[in-house]
């Protein structure tokens, strides 16, 4: 005979260990599939592992439906979250602040209007194409600063629909390979200097791993100098997050005034609603790497693991992504993102020009 087990005063477990436990089985699948991308990523470099990750995630989800099961739900959430912001936090360690001083002399200007370009251009052609709310800022957030790596840091704050995230990387995908294979034959045809083109291409390239790929391409010094001027760049992420983290704080005190709480005042939110934990940690991971307490000779593996967190966090983003979802949001998304890589890149070149940096 069947015992209840309410009756026979079983309960579900609810221990630290129960809870610990809940995750493993979600995190496992996608730790599984981002090792999968990684190995595919290594063999196609322009594509690479974080992109490979989401799709090989969304595929796996759509051919094994069970996968999308109650069971793997709480692991997928903590690939999508904590572990996102832990990857954010690892790729602090390989950005030196004296390389950012040193570049910045020349090239602050060149990123700081490439930035202005991409999120006033997000917002403008982003109300006129109808392409709102979350998605119009993951692209242009994405354009502006660093690919996939802003897209994580953005998520983390602002939690936008998972549709919105895949979207996002694969519209920044998309441009950053037609960056790697048109920069350098317009560069030799405009004829621009290696360090030129390393800004160029530091500047209006996103993903690390494109701006390696076109601008070691083109030769000379313009592979390092693209490198340093990227990793320069992925400091952008720290005032766009935390005015992002604001706004969202900001949102959420006058959705609760809405329903009779009290409204929006900036002295009593509490600091992590607008200083996320994990920007702190970034901060410090540069910090020390400036420092230099970080030996040089762990930067490679460190870079590398922070890419495999964000592999994996990008694959529990796939593994619960409904395909329907994505093409509900139709082109418009694409030809946003196709707008603001080519305003970037001309106003890369413009700013340079009027600064005397081409």
């Amino acid at each position: 005979m069947a015992v209840d087990s309410k009756v026979a005063g079983i309960r579900p477990d609810t221990s630290w260990a129960g809870s610990l436990a809940r995750p493993v089985p979600g995190l496992a699948v996608a730790v599984v599939v981002a090792a999968v991308a990684t190995v595919a990523g290594r063999f196609v470099p322009l594509v690479g592992g974080p992109v490979f990750g989401i799709v090989l995630g969304a595929i796996a989800g759509a051919a094994v439906p069970a996968l999308r099961g109650p069971r793997w739900r709480a692991g997928y959430a903590v690939a999508a979250r904590p572990v996102l912001q832990s990857s954010i936090v690892v790729l602090g360690t390989g950005l030196s602040l004296r390389q950012v001083v040193v570049v910045g002399r020349s090239s602050l200007p060149v990123m700081l209007g490439t930035l202005a370009v991409a999120l006033g251009g997000a917002w403008l052609l982003g109300r006129l194409l109808g392409v709102r709310g979350d998605t119009r800022t993951l692209i242009g957030v994405g354009t502006g600063i660093c690919g996939a790596s802003a897209i994580a840091a953005t998520s983390a704050v602002i939690k936008p629909k998972q549709a919105e995230v895949a979207y996002a990387v694969g519209t920044i995908f998309t441009f950053n390979i037609a960056a790697v294979l048109l920069f350098p034959p317009l560069g030799h045809l405009l004829g621009m200097s290696p360090h030129s083109f390393g800004l160029w291409a530091g500047t209006a390239i996103n993903d690390t791993s494109s701006v390696v790929a076109a601008a070691f391409a083109y030769g000379g010094d313009a592979g390092s100098y693209g490198i340093v001027v990227k990793l320069t760049r992925t400091l952008m992420i720290i005032p766009v997050v935390l005015t992002l983290a604001l706004l969202a704080a900001r949102r959420e005190a006058n959705l609760a005034a809405a329903g009779g709480g009290a409204r929006f005042r900036l002295r009593d939110m509490p600091w992590r609603k607008i200083v996320p934990l994990f920007l702190i940690g970034f901060l410090a991971a540069a910090a020390l790497d400036t420092l230099g307490v970080i030996p040089a000779s762990w930067h490679p593996a460190l870079s590398a693991l922070g890419t495999f967190l964000i592999t994996t966090a990008l694959a529990g983003i796939g593994l619960s992504l409904r395909l329907a979802d994505v093409r509900a949001a139709g082109h418009r998304p694409l030809v946003l993102g196709a707008l603001l890589w080519l305003a970037v890149a001309a106003s890369s070149l413009g700013l340079q020009a009027l600064t005397g940096t081409l």
